[in-house]
């Protein structure tokens, strides 16, 4: 993947750094890329880039995500100058601007979704981290050392990205059951659900998990209906395992990405590599042609 995919703001989660990875995985051509818990959309993006596809289903259950993310593709000139608009008020704060921020929280939490103070918030909570408490309400806290991505930086990202997407986009947010219904021979799922899907285990990104049975289920359907997927699940880090692997019985392919050394192992003095699982359907798996150096990675890792 040649020169510099754009990209909104940090997202915890985002696949963005993997994305040149997963890519090799995916058909060169295939009818439409459809993403049931889209995030910030980092493979659509990916994939658009490379001109893989010229039609987009991004879907997300957290409703204000989505709803930044066709702001941002249909109306990257408004989004922008809305969000210039709350980005400056935090200087009328004087050295208290951090208050600004719990402002903005709490209009959002008040009914206030727009998408501009939905995108100052990730561009200014730590680590780009979305976290939703039991009421449904957004309680990340503000990074103090920043007054969150500059309009004037955003702005370049943001075109570039509705450049790629914009008239080639259908945008949800609803149960990843109904998107997949949507699915047809010919189109492609990628899937990062909440996470490791582990049964009754809370991803508090979102406003409900996915069970772990209820979702290999849901895998088995698409492989009744013959559509192709690719699956970001579980992982290692530092020896320890992530999450419950994938049945072999839905017969994917899996393949451990380098994810890179993992921040919070730095911050415990240590330099430990994350390598998260893709899951790749049957179907796809004599696609792609593997380096050498791969398949022996892979043994490895078996």
């Amino acid at each position: 993947m040649n020169g510099k995919v754009p990209h909104i703001v940090q997202y915890q989660g985002s696949k963005r750094i993997l994305a040149p990875q997963i890519l090799q995985y995916m058909p060169q051509k295939f009818n439409r890329l459809i993403e049931p818990f889209s995030g910030m959309a980092a493979i659509s993006i990916a994939t658009a880039y490379e001109k893989r596809t010229d039609s987009f289903l991004i879907n997300d259950i957290n409703k204000p995500l989505v709803n930044l993310l066709e702001e941002a593709i249909e109306n990257p000139k408004r989004l922008v100058e809305d969000y210039a608009t709350v980005w400056n008020e935090q200087f009328s704060y004087g050295e208290n601007h951090v208050q600004h921020f719990y402002d903005v929280r709490e209009r959002f939490n008040d009914g206030d979704e727009r998408p501009a103070n939905m995108l100052y918030l990730l561009a200014r909570c730590v680590k780009g981290a979305v976290r939703y408490g039991k009421t449904g309400n957004f309680n990340q806290s503000p990074d103090k050392r920043r007054h969150g991505t500059n309009p004037k930086t955003l702005e370049q990202n943001v075109h570039a990205i509705a450049y790629l997407l914009k008239g080639k986009t259908r945008f949800s947010a609803l149960d990843y059951h109904e998107v997949l219904d949507m699915a047809s021979p010919g189109d492609l799922v990628y899937m990062d659900p909440p996470y490791q899907g582990v049964t009754n285990v809370r991803d508090n990104r979102y406003f409900a998990g996915v069970p772990f049975e209820e979702f290999s289920q849901a895998i088995e359907t698409l492989n009744r209906k013959g559509v192709d997927y690719l699956i970001s699940y579980d992982g290692t880090c530092g020896g320890k395992e992530y999450g419950e692997e994938l049945p072999e019985s839905l017969h994917c392919k899996k393949v451990m990405l380098n994810a890179g050394v993992s921040s919070q192992s730095l911050l415990l003095g240590k330099k430990s590599i994350t390598f998260e699982a893709l899951y790749v359907s049957e179907a796809l798996i004599p696609v792609y042609n593997m380096l050498p150096q791969q398949l022996s990675f892979l043994e490895a890792m078996a």
